[in-house]
């Protein structure tokens, strides 16, 4: 029988268990050449969901090689804490976040963009190019694929756990403690772009007559060119941002 390890993970990272495994300690099977990434991968937890790591009570990195008979605690990310002289297994939080959404995700990628929050979303992507993306550019990945945050290039991600775009924008916003940081209306929700005023007269030709005759303020988007203006579907937008600053408020 293969010598094991004892795993104790907490909080939301129990989500990722088999209920039956859930908030209890598991023995795990170990080999030499395996680190503690590897055996916290191989309960089915992506390494970017987890910020800190105990073997013993001593904090460890990835790379750390644990003994049989060893203790390892896994704790999720630290977002909104400071967890001081602790080894993080990963590195500091994005303090000033961008995000990139996989493909299954498109209606959270247009409420981050409606929020204000920078959010790249390409509807082609793959997985490689979605690793690649918030590797090279920083971004935090969002997902519904356990596989793609286990790539080794994505060191910030977030495993979205809600299947519905409104109670995604929610679980985001305050897993990362989003909230000082939105802007709603700040962005474009074609691109993510930021969007500036523009004077009725240089964009008067790609006006539809009535938005012509009955509107005098819009917004366009220097990236894409999409032009903005508050027309009938201004106040179910309003409502909308209403009820997501409502839900994310502290119960």
């Amino acid at each position: 029988m293969t010598a094991g390890v004892e795993l104790r993970v907490y909080a939301e990272l129990n989500d990722f268990l088999h209920p039956q495994a859930r908030y209890a300690t598991q023995l795990r099977p170990i080999r030499p050449h395996q680190t503690v990434k590897d055996i916290v991968e191989a309960a089915g937890i992506p390494h970017p969901e987890v910020d800190l790591l105990l073997v013993n009570g001593e904090s460890v990195d990835f790379g750390h090689h644990p003994q049989p008979g060893d203790r390892l605690a896994a704790y999720p990310m630290f977002e909104t804490l400071d967890i001081g002289p602790l080894t993080r297994v990963r590195p500091r939080p994005l303090r000033d976040p961008r995000f990139v959404v996989d493909v299954n995700l498109g209606g959270l990628a247009r409420l981050m963009r409606l929020m204000g929050l920078d959010t790249r979303y390409e509807w082609t992507a793959d997985d490689a190019a979605l690793a690649e993306t918030a590797a090279t550019e920083h971004r935090v990945l969002l997902t519904r694929d356990r596989g793609l945050l286990e790539r080794r290039n994505v060191t910030h991600g977030v495993f979205v756990r809600s299947d519905r775009p409104f109670e995604q924008i929610v679980e985001v916003i305050r897993r990362l403690d989003l909230a000082d940081r939105l802007a709603p209306f700040s962005r474009c929700l074609r691109c993510g772009g930021i969007v500036t005023a523009v004077a009725k007269q240089d964009i008067i030709d790609r006006l539809e007559p009535l938005t012509r005759r009955y509107y005098d303020t819009f917004r366009r988007c220097p990236d894409c060119g999409r032009i903005y203006w508050e027309g009938s579907h201004q106040q179910r937008l309003n409502d909308l941002i209403a009820r997501i600053c409502a839900a994310i408020r502290p119960i």
